[in-house]
């Protein structure tokens, strides 16, 4: 293989037969650098800050400012105030199609245990009226440099594409509501609609320097549902005079797993986790009702239903069964499962290899976490979320005899590889962009 590179225009020749196939390849610079690096120094100061300062769901009003003033610097239009804090930067190159890069904002209530000198001290009041810590958990941080990153770079290098691209900074990702804010506000109808919408996530477990690729469906649904189990309260030493919620809901709880284990095809993934249990203040009054909050994940939505009927059935029986009044099941909204749109990942993953060396983009298996990216693909507009490396090169491997794990996502403890992780973030999405839209004709 044979790489040209000029500032005017790249291509790969591939000699087959005698013959010659022009392919598109990794962004490069005449004297063989990518140009990616650039910018890296500013890039990790502001991943910095932005560690240093994150923002609830639906409250990102400096993290949008920051980001509207860094797209705008890079030479992106920009607006503000989308679908509540969202921005939308948009980089104009001529005729072409139209590829959508999105990053979230939106940090969780999690109280920093890294010791990192940029680790958040931060605190915000929840709507429970609950002050807590405040960390970007989730590698949104990574995200929105990389978003950044990218934007400074194709803007410097226009004669490597033609087309429009819309950069975008999500609020809301994680209460699952802040991609459906946008859409709703005309994300693609006041802007550019894409041809294609991307978008990457760290990975915890993947070292700084890879990305990761799954086809088809990739992340699950979710639907969130919460169940008040309903008693007759009283004195907690006449239990005859009363009918327990607190028995009756503990009782659900692990009769509720029986439907994944005797109800679902072992071949559907599904999941269903009670992560709130809710009820009674003092030890010596048995409380009125039990409030009980779920999460359902699934692939399919003939699961989803199967998971929901079974909830509800349980819980009608066993309150039957106590003697206790009808309980209340209510079903929330969530998101669809994520999939990645299988012609488009066979575009981009040669693009990702030329940029980062084939070792360094693997395939992935399929996981039970949701991403409100998935409602991207709102219309049929091809979607596509890879896997950004963010395991520093210390933890590349267990701890020694300990074989103690990194800390995940949403742990306390979560330190991403921000160097490494941007360097190959801001490489692989570039050419992930650039392989979906033409070079500028000469």
């Amino acid at each position: 293989m044979h790489r040209i590179a000029s500032r005017s225009a790249i291509a790969c020749v591939v000699g087959l037969m005698g013959l010659f196939t022009i392919l598109p390849c990794a962004p490069a610079l005449a004297d063989g650098s990518t140009g990616q690096d650039d910018h890296l120094g500013e890039l990790i100061a502001l991943y910095e800050d932005l560690h240093r300062h994150p923002e609830l769901s639906g409250r990102e009003v400096n993290t949008a400012k920051r980001l509207a003033s860094e797209l705008r610097r890079a030479g992106a239009e920009v607006a503000t105030g989308i679908g509540g804090q969202g921005v939308v930067g948009i980089l104009r190159n001529g005729p072409g199609p139209t590829v959508l890069v999105r990053s979230e904002m939106d940090a969780l209530p999690v109280t920093e245990a890294t010791a990192v000198p940029y680790a958040s001290q931060e605190t915000m009041v929840t709507e429970s009226g609950t002050r807590v810590g405040v960390m970007h958990a989730c590698g949104h941080d990574v995200h929105m440099a990389n978003l950044v990153g990218t934007a400074i770079w194709l803007a410097e290098h226009r004669t490597r594409w033609a087309g429009t691209v819309v950069l975008i900074a999500q609020p809301a990702e994680e209460s699952g509501s802040g991609a459906r804010a946008m859409l709703a506000d005309g994300l693609y109808t006041r802007f550019p609609r894409p041809d294609f919408a991307l978008a990457l996530h760290v990975a915890h477990d993947l070292a700084a320097t890879k990305v990761g690729y799954h086809s088809g469906p990739t992340m699950a649904g979710t639907t969130g549902v919460t169940i008040v189990v309903l008693g007759r309260g009283g004195h907690g030493a006449l239990p005859q005079t009363t009918v327990d919620p607190i028995v009756i809901a503990s009782t659900l709880v692990l009769d509720l797993q029986s439907i994944i284990s005797r109800e679902i095809n072992p071949l559907d993934p599904a999941v269903l986790t009670v992560g709130s249990f809710q009820g009674g203040n003092e030890s010596n009054i048995i409380p009125d009702s039990v409030r009980l909050k779920l999460t359902l994940r699934s692939f399919r939505p003939e699961v989803r239903e199967q998971l929901v009927a079974g909830i509800r059935r349980r819980a009608a029986a066993l309150a039957q069964g106590h003697g206790a009044p009808a309980p209340v099941v209510e079903v929330g909204g969530g998101v669809p499962p994520l999939v990645n749109d299988p012609p488009l990942v066979g575009r981009v993953v040669p693009a990702l290899e030329r940029a980062l060396g084939a070792s360094n983009v693997v395939e992935v298996p399929a996981e039970m976490i949701a991403e409100d990216f998935a409602l991207y693909a709102l219309g049929n507009v091809p979607t596509f979320m890879f896997r950004l490396g963010a395991l520093p090169p210390s933890r590349s491997t267990m701890n020694g005899s300990t074989k103690e794990p990194p800390p995940s996502l949403h742990s306390a403890h979560f330190a991403p590889d921000a160097h490494d992780a941007l360097r190959t973030g801001i490489r692989a999405m570039t050419a992930a962009v650039t392989t979906l839209l033409p070079p500028t004709r000469m």
